[in-house]
């Protein structure tokens, strides 16, 4: 199999996924073919969508790879898809998850406290949406339930990692709307001493 045939067979791939596809599922499909050939290739297809001003683009999302719509082309497809859908999140949905996606792991009181209302339907909705997961509890008095965001979180928004989170103020939030309340704060401080000296103490034990 030449070098053409396997840049359309990956090209396809990435077209018809509707997720970003690991390097593993591709070499899979691929017999013969290694991984930093696989690479190669697709980096050589990235930068001929690129170079040739196509409408497409393909991009590394949450680990794997897509193709995507350049993002200049924004405007026009929101036009297009300005009634949709079902996956669209609420403004409240909005709010919460950008606070547990900029504090996580958070707990329920902890959304509560920024965002001053209940969060018990919106919570459901985002993890009902795969967007949400239930990370653990707390080592707090009452052991709250804490929350983070998931791969599915991470494609829905076009990220390959968490470090490529756009600025708060995309959100209309600064850092001072998601600072947590005095008394949470305190909270939070406590449980990193307990736990830097709970490793202290790992740290002695193995010495």
């Amino acid at each position: 199999m030449d070098k053409a045939q396997i840049k359309n067979i990956i090209e396809a791939m990435l077209f018809v996924s509707d997720k970003p596809l690991f390097l593993s599922e591709i070499k899979s499909v691929l017999e013969g073919s290694n991984v930093n050939e696989i690479k190669e290739v697709i980096a050589e297809l990235a930068g001929e969508f690129e170079t040739h001003g196509r409408a497409l683009r393909v991009k590394e999302i949450a680990g794997g790879y897509q193709i995507v719509t350049d993002p200049v082309l924004a405007p026009w497809l929101k036009k297009l898809y300005k009634t949709a859908g079902s996956d669209r999140l609420s403004g409240p949905s909005l709010e919460t998850l950008a606070i547990i996606a900029y504090k996580q792991p958070a707990s329920k009181p902890e959304i509560e406290a920024i965002r001053g209302v209940n969060v018990d339907g919106v919570l459901k909705t985002l993890i009902e949406k795969n967007l949400v997961k239930i990370m653990g509890r707390r080592e707090t008095v009452g052991r709250p339930i804490i929350y983070g965001t998931t791969q599915e979180f991470l494609q829905y928004f076009g990220l390959n990692s968490l470090e490529e989170l756009p600025r708060l103020e995309e959100f209309n939030f600064t850092e001072k709307d998601i600072e947590l309340p005095e008394h949470l704060q305190k909270e939070e401080e406590e449980l990193k001493q307990q736990e830097g000296g709970k490793l202290d103490v790992q740290a002695s034990g193995t010495a």
